[in-house]
């Protein structure tokens, strides 16, 4: 199916690995001019290498989302380059660490704080912009099933807050936007794993702690399939691991004209194991 998107300018942040990776193939793939926003440029160009062949252009803009300035220079980059952003996927995020939430330090609450929250605040208030100006846009939040089901957030509270508040706010301004011409919406995952391990760069959850934790890439798809027991999946009715391309494809379709009278939605990408 064609969705419409070929030449599209596309900002996907966080797009150096794991749903990132998923993402921006997903986007290239269907002919979008992508910019990987970005902490680990080189991470970043490693998956911008990997999409040479596809239809759609990328480039690397290293990019420290809580930044205010930072993320002004990336929107203005790629504008130079791609021409006024149609569409921005707001995917950068991450938990500091699970802990107990008597034992998180302020700091590490901050942490989460600033990617999760001020991360989409400064680069939905800088790209959409020119969005409300031109009458045209979609934002897609990716938020998470913490936010949603009480035990995906055990020892991750803080975060399952932010992703609740990024919920609230895209709601909010949804509502806003709406008549102005720009849609916002909402894409919750929920256990989803990369393909391989080096698809996910040194600042990812998977490498300060979920391979220790979980397994490898290799060890979770196994369990599953044998129907291993896992916390993870065995309560999902859908009873295999997600994969970045499940988050992307409901992406693209929130970005397409095909969703054009959709905006203030969240879908919940997760083997049912979010029902609303």
């Amino acid at each position: 199916m064609d969705l419409g998107l070929t030449g599209k300018s596309t900002i996907i942040t966080g797009g150096s690995g794991g749903i990132g990776r998923g993402l921006v193939h997903g986007f290239a793939e269907e002919g979008a001019n992508v910019v990987i926003a970005t902490r680990d440029g080189n991470k970043g160009q490693e998956v911008a290498d990997d999409a040479r062949d596809l239809p759609g252009d990328v480039i690397v803009v290293p990019t420290d989302v809580t930044k205010l300035d930072a993320v002004e220079e990336m929107v203005s980059q790629a504008e130079s380059t791609f021409g006024p952003i149609d569409v921005l996927v707001n995917n950068a995020g991450g938990v500091y660490h699970p802990t107990p939430f008597l034992d998180k330090s302020i700091e590490d609450a901050e942490w989460e704080v600033n990617l999760n929250i001020w991360g989409v605040h400064h680069c939905t208030r800088v790209a959409g912009r020119s969005m409300v100006e031109r009458g045209t846009g979609s934002i897609i939040n990716i938020t998470s099933n913490s936010a949603l089901v009480p035990e995906a957030a055990n020892q991750v509270a803080m975060y399952g807050g932010t992703k609740g508040f990024v919920m609230s706010f895209s709601k909010g301004l949804a509502y806003e936007w709406g008549p102005l011409g720009v849609r916002i919406n909402c894409v919750a995952p929920g256990w989803i794993v990369p393909h391989q391990e080096d698809h996910v760069g040194e600042g990812s959850f998977w490498r300060k702690y979920g391979y220790e934790f979980f397994g490898t890439p290799e060890q979770m798809a196994s369990a599953a399939e044998s129907g291993e027991a896992n916390f993870n999946v065995s309560s999902q009715p859908i009873r295999r691991i997600g994969r970045p391309e499940d988050i992307a494809d409901a992406t693209l379709f929130f970005a397409s004209d095909r969703s054009k009278h959709l905006t203030g939605q969240l879908v919940s990408v997760s083997g049912g194991s979010y029902m609303p």
